[in-house]
C-alpha cells in the first residue's frame, strides 16, 4: 500500500501542479487514495492510539468538530504521504523564496527539515485526522505552531461528497493588500487532495513579488459526517 501511494504521488503531473501553485497559490489534486485506503484511515479515527491529543473545536472556539493529532511514529501511510509530498513542495517553497529575493532554506528531504524543527524545540507531530458532523465547520485560521513552518500543507477528504455528507467545502481566503479579501471554495471527492499555503502565497505585481496572507477553513456540513486527513510538515512546540 505505502509504495503504491508513493508512486501515485510521484506520478502526478507536477509541472502543472507547480504552475497552478504559482498562478493561484493552491492546487486541487485528482484522486490519490483508494476507497479502501480512505476507509482504513477513517477506521483509525475510532482508535485510542496513535494520537497525542484530541481537540474539541467548540471548546477553543475554533469551530464545531473534532480533530486528533497523530503521535510518533506516524502510521506508515501518513508517514509516506508526508515524505513524498515534501520532496516536491520543498521545490515550490524554495522557488517562492527566490521570487521574494531570499535564500533557499528548505532541505530536499523531510527528515532534514524536521531536524531544523527539533533544533527550534518543535518536536510534536502535526498530521491529523478531522471529523465534522452535521452543523460542523472550521473557522478560518492558519496552522503556525512555532517560529519554523513549512509554506504548504495538504488535506484529503476521506468519504464521499453528496453521499456521506453535504456541504463541508474547503475554504481559502486571501488577504489582498489595500483591497477586499478574495475567497475560494474548493470541493474534493473521496481520496482527492488540496495543496494550499500555510501562511501566505506569492503574487507578481508591477514592482515584483509580494505576499498575500491566506487563511483556510471548512464550510458548514449540512448533512452527514465529513472525515479528512491533514498533512502538515512542520512539527509543533
Amino acid at each position: 500500500m505505502v509504495q503504491e501511494i508513493k508512486t501515485r504521488v510521484e506520478n502526478l503531473d507536477w509541472d502543472t501542479i507547480q504552475n497552478e501553485l504559482d498562478a493561484q497559490g493552491f492546487a486541487k489534486l485528482p484522486v490519490i487514495l483508494t476507497k479502501a485506503e480512505c476507509e482504513f484511515l477513517k477506521a483509525l479515527y475510532l482508535e485510542k492510539e496513535p494520537y497525542r491529543t484530541t481537540i474539541n473545536m467548540q471548546r477553543y472556539r475554533f469551530g464545531n468538530g473534532e480533530y486528533k493529532y497523530f503521535s510518533y511514529p506516524l502510521p506508515a501511510i501518513v508517514q509516506s504521504l508526508r515524505e513524498v509530498f515534501y520532496v516536491e513542495l520543498s521545490k515550490t517553497a524554495n522557488r517562492w523564496l527566490g521570487y521574494l529575493r531570499k535564500t533557499a532554506q528548505f532541505p530536499n528531504n523531510l527528515q532534514d527539515f524536521l531536524t531544523i524543527c527539533e533544533e527550534n524545540e518543535q518536536t510534536r507531530p502535526t498530521p491529523l485526522l478531522l471529523k465534522y458532523e452535521t452543523g460542523g465547520f472550521n473557522c478560518l485560521h492558519q496552522d503556525l505552531y512555532g517560529d519554523i513552518f513549512f509554506p504548504f500543507q495538504v488535506v484529503f477528504v476521506l468519504n464521499q461528497r453528496e453521499k456521506d455528507f453535504c456541504g463541508g467545502e474547503s475554504l481559502l481566503v486571501e488577504q489582498i493588500p489595500r483591497a477586499q479579501s478574495r475567497g475560494h471554495v474548493i470541493t474534493l471527492d473521496q481520496g482527492s487532495a488540496l495543496i494550499f499555503p500555510t501562511n501566505y502565497r506569492v503574487v507578481l505585481g508591477q514592482k515584483g513579488y509580494y505576499k498575500n496572507k491566506v487563511r483556510h477553513g471548512v464550510s458548514t456540513v449540512t448533512f452527514g459526517e465529513r472525515f479528512g486527513l491533514g498533512i502538515i510538515f512542520h512539527d509543533a512546540t
